[in-house]
């Protein structure tokens, strides 16, 4: 269905650009847009319509958006080609170029206005809960979000694991909450000690958004651990979709920032936003993170 978004908050888009292709407009009347699964859907489609009705605008074809309750629906869709593009993160583009044997190429990513193309995972608790650090954690309930989330599992696991902290032992329980702010509020509502989720900088991530929008107080989430720098995700498009239609959709999103600056502020975090631009990627720069998932799967079968 459709998403629907107050009129309100949509801008003046610049006519359609004169350098797309037309070609491959004859076999999808219809692109759809996968995002996962951070924020609840609700807002996750509102922050993403304008940039839907940008695309409309600039293609000439319907767009899409799809969402799915975990992670797992969004990389299931793209390799079953029901969906032509996605908005991963790091760890789900892995898994979706694993799932698929190489089936999806990444596009471009995010690029911060400090320069950094990059952010971090993190360990959240409540400020008032006397928890400071990973020692104050053992035997305690920590949640990550999903199993394909980069900064939400695959990146903590990881890095606590190598650091002495295994997961499976150390911790009195490691939950998966379902998503980045289900797990924070979960820590906000007493129901797990940590979390696991991401932020860009001090100023911007899930909980400096979930403040923001009046799901939790300022001041009453602290972080206790941060990972090495994290390379953002990709937008991503199936490969086997015409070369026309991803170089199409590669400028059209590069050039949104100057396009249609509200739609490229809202999909980028509102009010919150640092992001200044988008980076062109390859799969070169996700390889780590492919090798890293190999290691958690080895670590999950005993291997």
């Amino acid at each position: 269905m459709k998403a629907i978004f107050a009129a309100a908050v949509w801008t003046t888009i610049l006519a359609a650009s004169p350098a797309l292709s037309e070609g491959w407009k004859d076999q999808y009347k219809t692109i759809k847009f996968g995002i996962l699964s951070g924020e609840n859907e609700k807002d996750r489609i509102a922050r993403y319509t304008p940039f839907e009705k940008y695309l409309e605008n600039q293609l000439g074809v319907e767009v899409e958006i799809f969402t799915a309750g975990s992670y797992d629906g969004v990389i299931q869709a793209i390799a079953a080609d029901q969906i032509e593009f996605a908005f991963f993160g790091s760890s789900s583009y892995a898994a979706a170029y694993t799932e698929t044997n190489g089936g999806v190429v990444p596009l471009v990513s995010r690029l911060q206005k400090d320069g950094s193309t990059g952010y971090f995972s993190v360990i959240a608790v409540r400020c008032d809960s006397g928890l400071s650090s990973l020692e104050d954690l053992k035997g305690k309930t920590l949640a990550f979000a999903d199993p394909d989330s980069t900064s939400g599992y695959a990146v903590p696991y990881f890095n606590l694991s190598k650091q002495g902290y295994d997961p499976k032992t150390y911790f009195g329980a490691t939950p998966f909450s379902g998503a980045h702010e289900t797990g924070v509020l979960g820590v906000y509502n007493k129901q797990y000690d940590a979390a696991a989720t991401y932020i860009t900088n001090e100023t911007n991530g899930i909980p400096q958004r979930m403040v923001t929008k009046g799901m939790i107080d300022e001041g009453s989430i602290c972080t206790i651990w941060k990972s090495p720098e994290i390379t953002s995700g990709p937008l991503a498009a199936r490969a086997n979709l015409p070369e026309d239609m991803i170089a199409d959709m590669r400028k059209t999103v590069m050039d949104i920032p100057e396009n249609d600056t509200l739609a490229f502020i809202e999909m980028t975090g509102g009010k919150d936003s640092t992001q200044d631009g988008w980076i062109k990627v390859d799969h070169d720069r996700y390889q780590w993170i492919v090798d890293m998932r190999d290691w958690l799967k080895k670590q999950r079968r005993g291997g």
